[in-house]
């Protein structure tokens, strides 16, 4: 880029961002409320079934058990995966990890991107759930765990309370913290290439499972 044409693009951004200046000049104090009066949920009255419903839809394999049973059902889907070398983010309920022949690996100290790749799965909660796009929302909070923990080992298995699936987006939105690093996940990962083929586990697990905890 030649000096006269950084002079040009200096020159051309300040001339939007004094328009910005100029089109605020009568604004005073906060913002002014925008009316929200739209739709807020299309879930229904049946949030945790629509939850399970749609993200069966991506691919997710979604079972739902009552408190009592929880523990064996996460025991029993580790099995079922084969699971050796399990992470276990720091926070997750005690009372839910079960014994097995799998070596638990904390994340503190911080795992490296090799022994995280190393792993067969990844157990965590999540901070809510969306039921009409079937997605979990992650924020690194207790039994969550930074972001490469459920990008590297090939294998998630997510705890959803029930009572953590918010009908819609908006609902959801309300509920989440906005200053953490919020990561949605519908479905296990999965892309494209320039022929349309399907390919899964390139940018996180292959495998996605879904644990809900009903009342």
């Amino acid at each position: 880029m030649t000096s006269q044409e950084k002079v040009q693009q200096v020159t051309s951004r300040e001339t939007v961002l004094t328009r910005v200046r100029d089109a605020l000049t009568d604004v005073v104090g906060d913002a002014p409320a925008v009316p929200r009066a739209y739709r807020r949920s299309h879930a229904g009255s049946d949030t945790v079934g629509l939850f399970a419903e749609r993200a069966a839809d991506y691919r997710a394999e979604v079972t739902r058990v009552l408190p009592d049973k929880a523990r064996s059902a996460i025991a029993t889907a580790l099995h079922l995966r084969g699971v050796r070398n399990l992470v276990v983010p720091a926070g997750f309920p005690a009372d839910l990890l079960p014994d097995g022949p799998w070596r638990l690996l904390s994340d503190s100290p911080p795992l490296t991107v090799r022994e995280l790749d190393a792993a067969d799965a990844v157990l965590t909660t999540c901070a809510l759930a969306i039921a009409v796009t079937g997605t979990l929302v992650l924020d690194a909070g207790p039994g969550q765990g930074r972001r490469a923990l459920t990008l590297l080992p090939d294998y998630h298995l997510c705890v959803v309370r029930a009572a953590d699936i918010s009908g819609d987006v908006p609902e959801a939105l309300e509920r989440l913290r906005p200053r953490h690093p919020l990561t949605f996940v519908s479905g296990p990962s999965a892309t494209s290439d320039i022929e349309l083929e399907r390919v899964e586990g390139v940018h996180g697990p292959r495998t996605l499972d879904i644990l809900i905890i009903e009342p």
